[in-house]
């Protein structure tokens, strides 16, 4: 579901952010403390209701790279929870700047080695590397998974941790895999999980007051007005739809049902 990009090491793998991550607030406003201000009505976008309908019904099929080899299939389903939640984390970090069909295999090719933090940790650094080959900036993400597999041994036990703020604290792990991790590794719903897809799509749909230059600005913006039940899908409904239909580079308007009131429509 992400950029592929060519292997090695970036120059700058990525510029830091001066982006504040915001944790989940304790619940309650004013109202809860005594004060008598009206509260002001809550900001959305206009026909966003009508505009996830359609892309609901777009997303029926369910047969986008994401469906078929997303984080969600890569795992072994069958292995003891504390593996199958290391193997959610390892697919995360795989899948940054990665298309999920890269992802998928790379996983597949780690899980016939026996994907446990002991075997990562007992792997030099070349066979991991040439397993993992050709996800996007590999060489990075090797040393970000031997270091954080071996906080996992260290700290939690061989398990993960199941706070936002603790996962972002891993090497190699961002605010969209750390709330990805949440929602399938404890689903537990954390958060809006913001990738590429989902920050250029609400950005195209102007689902955000005004336009957001980050993914974790994105996903700020998105949490203080969607619903916090549709939290949990609409990742997964973005994604889809932006691997299908609102592509990156020349998006396919003219088949999107939303085509009339998408403010970013190319309508013919």
């Amino acid at each position: 579901s992400r950029v592929h990009s060519t292997a090695g090491i970036p120059r700058r793998s990525r510029r830091r952010k001066s982006i504040a991550i915001a944790y989940e607030s304790a619940q309650g406003d004013g109202a809860e403390q005594g004060t008598s201000e009206p509260q002001r009505p809550r900001w959305e976008p206009r026909d966003w209701r009508q505009q996830l309908e359609r892309i609901q019904e777009m997303r029926r099929n369910r047969d986008a790279p994401v469906d078929e080899m997303g984080v969600e299939k890569c795992y072994d389903s069958s292995a003891p929870p504390q593996v199958m939640r290391y193997q959610v984390l390892l697919s995360l970090m795989l899948s940054s700047q990665t298309k999920d069909q890269v992802t998928s295999a790379a996983m597949l090719r780690l899980r016939q080695h026996g994907l446990t933090v002991d075997s990562i940790l007992q792997m030099d650094d070349a066979t991991l590397g040439r397993i993992i080959y050709p996800v996007g900036f590999w060489r990075n993400k090797v040393k970000y998974i031997k270091q954080t597999t071996a906080i996992l041994k260290q700290k939690y036990g061989g398990d993960i941790p199941r706070t936002v703020e603790e996962l972002v604290q891993l090497p190699g792990v961002g605010p969209k895999m750390a709330h990805l991790a949440m929602n399938i590794a404890w689903d537990s719903v954390s958060g809006i999980a913001v990738d590429t897809h989902v920050h250029r799509i609400t950005n195209r749909l102007k689902w955000v007051k005004k336009e957001t230059r980050y993914p974790e600005e994105t996903r700020v913006a998105l949490e203080d007005w969607l619903p916090r039940d549709l939290w949990r899908e609409i990742n997964w409904l973005l994604v889809g739809f932006g691997q299908q239909t609102c592509l990156p580079v020349n998006p396919r308007c003219n088949e999107c049902l939303n085509q009339d009131i998408c403010p970013a429509a190319k309508r013919h």
